[in-house]
């Protein structure tokens, strides 16, 4: 597959926060969240990106989108340096890249309606919509995450975690971007509810022509949506390749904990 194939590349990513300091280390030690990872997802593909609770995995997803800062490395987006940009010159590529937090709640303004919710990036990126605009588009977002109209007035703690996730991925949706970052997108969700988001997700990519990168710390989710997969463990990325690959004969012993850890039926 030739550069122009991927949608993003990372090359040699670290983000590193200053450690507490003591009577020992004047400055502290630096903690590395992440350190020296590079990988590529390819346009309308996902790649998923795999680990324990502390991997790096979410930090590697918050910095794509600069919500982590960069202690080094690059990121390019369709052969564009991203990562170098400040936070204004970001604004017109937040359009391109989305996030979708683990937290249906949290991440969403409790006081807010989901018009609101929903409106508030098509406020920031399409300034030139009209209010009537705006409540039409919403409408379309709720019907492509396959919830009724009627729920735009209402508010996130009268909806269950599944039908706040699909709100959080309604939000996602609304500036029409290519790459979702999808930051464990159903570990909190009930089991039962796993499949319909998941599945909602891989329709939507279908559709809409998205590339994921999908984090989680569940091996047998990761294998199930991912057409690459990266093995992550204290801020390295310590294995990677197909599902296939990775489950089918993995040579990381960390792999191997990870794959012992799935339920077998």
């Amino acid at each position: 597959m030739s550069h122009a194939d991927n949608l993003l590349e990372v090359r040699g990513l670290a983000v590193h926060y200053p450690g507490r300091a003591n009577w020992f280390f004047q400055k502290g030690v630096p903690k590395k969240a992440v350190d020296d990872i590079s990988f590529v997802i390819p346009k309308g593909k996902t790649v998923g990106l795999v680990g324990e609770s502390g991997s790096g995995k979410t930090t590697t997803g918050r910095a794509i989108v600069k919500l982590a800062p960069l202690t080094a490395g690059q990121i390019f987006y369709q052969g564009t340096d991203i990562g170098s940009l400040s936070n204004a010159e970001f604004l017109p590529w937040r359009k391109k890249i989305q996030m979708i937090f683990q937290d249906p709640y949290n991440s969403l303004n409790p006081r807010a309606d989901i018009l609101s919710i929903l409106s508030e990036p098509l406020e920031i990126h399409f300034p030139q919509m009209s209010r009537s605009d705006r409540a039409e588009r919403c409408v379309e977002l709720l019907r492509c995450v396959q919830l009724p109209a009627e729920h735009l007035r209402r508010h996130p703690h009268e909806f269950s975690g599944g039908q706040r996730q699909r709100i959080g991925i309604a939000r996602a949706l609304a500036v029409q971007p290519e790459l979702i970052i999808c930051d464990e997108p159903v570990s909190a969700l009930d089991v039962s509810v796993q499949a319909e988001v998941v599945n909602l997700l891989q329709d939507l990519q279908e559709q809409l022509g998205l590339t994921y990168l999908f984090i989680a710390h569940d091996l047998a989710v990761v294998e199930h949506v991912s057409d690459h997969i990266l093995v992550m463990s204290k801020g390295g990325i310590v294995e990677q390749g197909s599902p296939a690959e990775i489950l089918g004969n993995p040579q990381e012993a960390y792999t191997k904990t990870l794959l012992a850890a799935v339920p077998r039926f």
